[in-house]
């Protein structure tokens, strides 16, 4: 007795949950694009203009929480006032709603649908903490390609996502010479 392993392989796929951390940098949106050209390509014979269900595709946007008090390259720290704080806050939700209504763009383009997600906190934290939460088959970072003492003083998301994710993770670097 002969057993076709296809659609075993073809059900696992239609299950697969994606993850995607977005940002506003070219690194990230590449990223993007490559998980959506390896990962979700246009089913071959479709329905033209009609997305293609090949899994859950999920863009995660992580928002840095923001901080009351503003730091003065000489002098003492001051807190900023509440005007000061909405305005920059509404800015900020205003920025990370850009970030994520891009990359849906990116998505919509290509005919795959995708659900948004923003996390406020640390990016390197909320980010695999989101990829738990949503039990992450596969979680998608680009990389902005620091050199190792530059990543070594500010930190790297993709390698803390590499080290800490509870799921697989692509890390996607950009190709020599730009995108």
């Amino acid at each position: 007795m002969e057993e076709s392993k296809e659609p075993v392989a073809t059900e696992c796929r239609e299950k697969m949950t994606v993850v995607v951390a977005v940002d506003e940098s070219e690194g990230s949106l590449y990223a993007l694009s490559w998980a959506l050209d390896n990962l979700f390509p246009a089913a071959v014979g479709g329905a033209p203009n009609k997305p293609q269900p090949l899994g859950r595709l999920v863009l995660v946007h992580a928002q840095q929480p923001l901080q009351h008090l503003i730091m003065h390259p000489v002098g003492p720290a001051a807190y900023a006032t509440s005007s000061v704080i909405d305005s920059v806050k509404k800015a900020q939700d205003q920025n990370s709603r850009d970030v994520v209504e891009r990359a849906k763009g990116i998505c919509r383009r290509r005919l795959v649908e995708a659900e948004a997600v923003i996390v406020i906190g640390d990016p390197k934290e909320t980010i695999c903490q989101a990829a738990e939460q949503m039990q992450t088959d596969l979680l998608v970072v680009g990389s902005r390609g620091l050199s190792k003492i530059r990543r070594a003083i500010l930190g790297s998301v993709s390698d803390y996502c590499a080290h800490h994710a509870n799921c697989p993770v692509l890390i996607v670097k950009p190709p020599k010479g730009g995108h």
